[in-house]
This record gives structure tokens, sequence and C-alpha cells, in this order.
């Protein structure tokens, strides 16, 4: 079967429609992906006993032996990945089939003899598991997460630099309210984002190795005198991971939940981003370019849709719908452990695949955006009404009485022009400097510092 003919079929959109978008996340976060890692932990766990003095019952094993060993992982096929799957359906267990693979590859030479019994020596299956997601997690992190947030960082803060200094009518309760500018609410954005991504990227990613109830029950019969916790401390460190030295059987995943909340958080940011633009393109505050042969609507040839705004919008939220399910289900096991989070676990790659092709939407509408200042500074001028707040403000400061009151009446619901704005100024009684401070005043130059706060968030942005 085709790939293409494959994707008409699959029953997942990722692997479907989508699956040219998610390759680079799919190829890292695959059960192919698990297998191998699971198989790696294995090597790694033999060499580390092999070359401890204190498993007296394993002899070190020769540089060779070693390397033929890793290349087992390093050549790691499609072949022997279903070589695995067939062992597995006679086991019905996904790891033992591991640990029959590796002793069958090891079988073939003669060399391997005293170690095919000490493969998954003293092991739980979660020990290898639990360890296989965390290098997945992290590979998946530093390679491409953190890499596409950083580019969509990018991609915004350069939107607010062509735009910084463009009034805008700002909207609070979708009504017209004081004036900002286009490129300090962008800005806005842009600091949150950077506080989660920095946040996501400080998250240790941990791992447990103690055995069937995180006790080391079997590693200390065999050998009473090792410090296990040591050694299993020092081989989760080696990979880069935290070890999580107090468990039950399973890893209590916290560190799972802290992870799938930060991308939840940064997901949530991107949804509420991703509706502003939709709502400031239908106002016709920015405008889309096309590409040659696009087309909006099957029957209506002028539209131009903001299908990238609502795509990423509906995967952030299939996203957080699962992120949260995750992050609440994966640290709760009765007792010591139970199973029904393995197959929550294998469904942690579509959690994320669905942020990861929203954030690429995300990315690819931002870019494909151009301000239209015709219409905001269109806006502002029919808006005079949003200076209310300026004239009552500077009239509390000079103790004129009932200043908001006398606003009030004369906007509230009325039509509010240039002309009723300055007669009302020379009415007032206030200094001359004052009154000639507020007729110069219109509602493109009320932005207070709005231009200074976006400065400063682009001053603080932190560069990937």
């Amino acid at each position: 079967m085709s790939a293409d003919i494959y994707h008409l079929h699959a029953l997942s959109p990722l692997d479907g429609r989508y699956a040219d978008a998610l390759q680079p996340c799919s190829t890292l976060f695959n059960e192919f992906s698990l297998i191998k890692w699971r198989l790696h932990i294995e090597i790694e766990w033999l060499i580390t006993l092999s070359q401890s003095d204190s498993i007296t019952h394993l002899p070190p094993l020769s540089d060779q032996n070693i390397q033929r060993l890793r290349r087992l992982f390093e050549q790691f096929s499609n072949t022997d990945a279903l070589r695995i799957k067939t062992i597995e359906a006679e086991t019905r267990h996904d790891l033992k089939a591991i640990e029959y693979y590796l002793k069958e590859q090891l079988a073939t030479y003669p060399a391997f003899e005293p170690y095919l019994e000490s493969i998954h020596f003293a092991l739980t299956s979660t020990d290898v598991n639990n360890l296989a997601y965390a290098l997945m997690l992290k590979t998946l992190k530093s390679s491409l997460l953190v890499p596409t947030l950083n580019q969509l960082s990018a991609t915004l803060k350069q939107l607010i630099q062509s735009n910084l200094e463009q009034p805008m009518l700002a909207r609070t309760h979708g009504q017209p309210a004081s004036p900002t500018t286009a490129g300090k609410e962008l800005a806005v954005f842009l600091s949150r984002l950077n506080r989660q991504i920095k946040s996501f990227e400080d998250l240790n990613i941990h791992s447990k190795f103690n055995g069937a109830v995180g006790n080391f029950n079997a590693h200390h019969i065999a050998y009473p005198n090792v410090d296990w916790i040591q050694l299993s401390s020092d081989f989760i460190t080696q990979f880069g991971l935290t070890p999580s030295i107090y468990t039950t059987q399973i890893e209590p995943n916290d560190y799972l939940a802290e992870h799938l909340d930060n991308i939840s958080r940064i997901n949530t940011i991107c949804l509420d981003l991703s509706k502003d633009i939709w709502g400031y393109i239908s106002l016709n505050y920015f405008k889309q370019k096309i590409k040659n042969g696009q087309i909006g609507s099957s029957t209506m040839p002028h539209k131009i849709n903001p299908i990238d705004f609502e795509n990423a919008e509906g995967n952030l939220g299939l996203s957080n719908a699962l992120l949260t399910h995750m992050a609440r289900k994966l640290p709760c096991s009765r007792f010591q452990r139970d199973l029904s989070d393995s197959t929550v676990l294998r469904n942690l790659g579509v959690a994320i695949g669905y942020a990861y092709l929203a954030f690429q939407n995300l990315d690819k509408g931002l870019n494909a955006l151009t301000l239209n200042s015709n219409a905001l500074n269109q806006d502002l001028d029919q808006n005079w009404a949003v200076l209310a707040e300026a004239l009552q403000t500077v009239m509390r400061r000079y103790a004129i009485k009932e200043g908001y009151e006398q606003l009030r009446h004369l906007t509230q619901g009325h039509h509010f022009e240039q002309s009723d704005y300055v007669k009302l100024i020379q009415k007032l009684d206030l200094p001359e400097t004052v009154k000639q401070r507020l007729e110069r005043l219109t509602p493109q130059t009320y932005t207070g510092l709005a231009f200074e706060l976006e400065q400063h968030i682009l001053q603080t942005f932190r560069e990937p």
C-alpha cells in the first residue's frame, strides 16, 4: 500500500490528512521508537551490570562485544521491530518480547552465553518502559517542541516589530475601548508565550529504576552488598534524566503532569492568540496573503478565510483535552500499580501531535499577515468617545465635580465626534495649557505607555 493510499485509510487524521506535517513528530514518538528505546535500555543495563565489580556472576564485556550490543540499537530496523511484534503475539507481553528478542540475537554469539540469563536482570517492565517514555519525551522536547515554539515566538516578534507604533482601537467586551497599539497587543502574547517556553525548558524529566514495587527487592536478595540506589541513579543520570528514588512500581509521573500542564498552558496562550487574530482579520485590521490558486469558499469566490488560525484553534482544543486528561490520570495508580496508564501513555504522542500541528499552522498564519493601517485609523477616527476616559480623569485631577457623570451623559449610547470633544474641552474650567494638551489629543495618540511597554517586552525577549 502506497503512503498516499495509507493516508486515505488512516483512522486518525494525524496519520492521514496531516501525516506529512506530523512526520517529524511521528518519527520520534511512535511504537517503533518505543520498542527501539526499550531495547536500548535493556542493552545499556546489561553493559552496566557487566562493568560493575560488585556483580560477580558477570565477567566484564569486551569493547568489541559492547559495540556489538550497541549496534543492535543503532542499526535497529523495521524487520527487527516486526520480529519483536511476532514474539509479542506469542507472549502477549510487549516487554518480555524485547527480552526474548535480545536473548535470541545474542544466542548466536558464544561469547554472550554467560550474559543471556542476565538480560532484564532484577527489572520490572515499568523500569524499562518509564525510562523509554522519558527518553522519547526528552528527544521530542529538545529536538522538536522547543525549536518549534522558539520559531513561533520569532515569527510573532517579527510581526510586532513591523507594526510597532500603529495605534489600534482596543475592545473590551467587544466594544470600543481606550486605544492601544497593534504591536503592544501582540507583545502581550509574546511575553506570555516566552515565559511558558522557558518554564517548559527548565522542567526536569524523571525516571525510576528500582524494581517491582520500588524497593529493590530482587536486586537486594541477589546482591545484598551492592549500593543499588546509587547504581540505579547513576544509570538514569547517564541518559540526562533525573532519578526518582522514592516510588511504587511506577514512576509517579508528576514530572510528566508538569510537562503536560505546561504544554497545555502554551496551547491556551496560542488559542487565545488565534482567536484574537481571527477577530482582527474579521475587523479588517489584518489582511492575509493568498497563494496562487487558493480557494476560500466553494460558492463565494471572494472569500479568503483565516483557515490557519481556525485549524490551530481546533487542534489546540483537541490537544488540551487529551493533555488535561493525561495530567490528571497518569499520577494516579491503584496501590503499587495498575495498568490503566499503559494505553493512556501510548497516546502521549497524539496529544502532543495535535499541539505540534497547531503551532505549525499558527506560525504559517502569522507569516501571512499584513497590517491594514487604513482600517485601523478609520476605526479610531469614528470613535472619539474613547477619549471620554481621558477627559473625566483630567477633570478628577482638577477636582471638577461629576466629571465621569458628565461624560457618561454625553457619550454613552450617543454619537460623539471630534467637534463635540473640542467644544466640551473649551467649556471646562481647566488651565489653558491643559486644555491645549487635551485639544491635541486624538484617538490615535491616546495610547498611554503602549509603545514603551512593547519595547520593554521586545528588549527582554529571549532569543532562541
